[in-house]
């Protein structure tokens, strides 16, 4: 059994082992909000230490403990965390965690969860990758049920789970997850603002002075981004591409008329987003839509999928479209409509950015502190009562 702290004051700063399945150098929502979240620790003075298959030797400050792990065989820029539970146990003794924070969990989370478990530290579970969908997309053998396996079992024995959404919160409780508490995303709305919209990039990417349609995120089979092939072949407009990932190759050759930015950070992704007319998504496994937000916050109009995540984050006919899953021609039809319509895309753009107002990183990390006291409080009633 670790050590213990006695029972913690409501301002005192807590300790905090934050597990995360991915981490720097790669670029997704699970690397960005795990970011985020030890910047907001070091930022209020609580403690932190990460634990990831890769990364810095620190970062915000904190000391960062890479675990073993190997790359997908068929995603090889990937790699998932394969650490050992008496290796994790080890870490936690010597860190002595007042909670552990088990980011986007899978086969790391899982081990993390286990060795909490050992030793009486309570877990939060925050659910960011829908296991279930994923292994749908690759179609991989007995996947399914392995997902939905391992999702009840991280899930179903964590303190809480905090799910970005009420679609996922749904899928959840679908499982008999019953501890689930809803933790939606920040979005930087300095990073991503209108007034960063460029004439110029705009100019380069389109001399013809066609209307920008563009996609940010990675180039992954579940994103299910042939989809944008019928907007590539559209006259009318500029399809651009920003991010990374094992599908471009065959990206590239499908859509031959778009342009492909790679992956774009800092000022660059906050111009290019602001730079758009209109931003498109075409996944229908998206927990929350972390880029369509980001989009919102540029002051552009979004048409997303009627699934997932996006049914919370873009407010249909309000500040962008919602289409079938996998419809393309719908899709198509929504943005071929905004670009028909300057005037509607303008007041669209204008309720985007309105859209975002109060939703913070720092007004949602201090939720997330809140909900660590909430758990480690309960822990310690329930140590007392024993």
């Amino acid at each position: 059994m670790a050590p213990t702290r006695g029972p913690l004051d409501p301002v005192q700063p807590l300790r905090v082992l934050v597990v995360a399945e991915s981490f720097l150098p790669q670029v997704n929502g699970v690397t960005n909000s795990v970011r985020r979240v030890l910047e907001h620790l070091a930022a209020e003075g609580h403690v932190a230490e990460l634990v990831a298959p890769t990364g810095p030797p620190t970062y915000a400050g904190f000391p960062v403990t890479h675990a073993r792990g190997a790359a997908l065989p068929f995603y090889r820029d990937f790699r998932i965390g394969l650490e050992s539970r008496r290796r994790l146990v080890a870490v936690m003794q010597r860190f002595r965690p007042d909670v552990v924070h088990v980011a986007s969990p899978a086969v790391l989370g899982l081990t993390a969860v286990r060795a909490a478990e050992e030793l009486g530290i309570p877990v939060v579970a925050v659910y960011q990758t829908d296991l279930v969908g994923f292994a749908q997309r690759y179609d991989l053998a007995g996947g399914v049920r392995a997902m939905t396996y391992l999702t009840r079992r991280i899930h179903g024995d964590v303190a809480l789970t905090l799910a970005p959404s009420t679609a996922s919160r749904d899928q959840l409780l679908g499982l008999g997850v019953d501890r689930v508490a809803l933790w939606r995303r920040g979005v930087d709305s300095c990073a991503f603002h209108p007034v960063r919209r460029d004439a110029g990039l705009r100019a380069t990417l389109s001399p013809e002075g066609r209307p920008l349609v563009g996609y940010v995120g990675r180039l992954a089979p579940e994103k299910e981004l042939e989809l944008l092939a019928v907007l590539d072949r559209d006259p009318r407009l500029q399809l651009v591409v920003v991010g990374g990932g094992p599908e471009e190759d065959r990206l590239r050759a499908l859509l031959p008329d778009t342009r492909f930015l790679g992956v774009l950070h800092g000022d660059d992704l906050g111009r290019t987003y602001a730079s758009l007319d209109v931003f498109v998504h075409t996944g229908r496994h998206e927990t929350y839509c972390q880029s369509a937000q980001e989009a919102l916050a540029s002051g552009v109009p979004v048409v997303a999928p009627a699934q997932g995540g996006p049914l919370d984050v873009v407010d249909h006919g309000v500040d962008g479209f919602l289409y079938p899953p996998g419809d393309a021609a719908a899709m198509a039809a929504h943005v071929g409509d905004l670009l028909e319509d300057p005037l509607r895309r303008r007041l669209l753009g204008v309720a985007a950015r309105r859209a975002v107002r109060g939703r913070s990183w720092a007004a949602v990390n201090a939720a997330l502190v809140e909900h660590y006291r909430g758990v480690v409080g309960a822990a310690g009633e329930v140590r007392t009562a024993a």
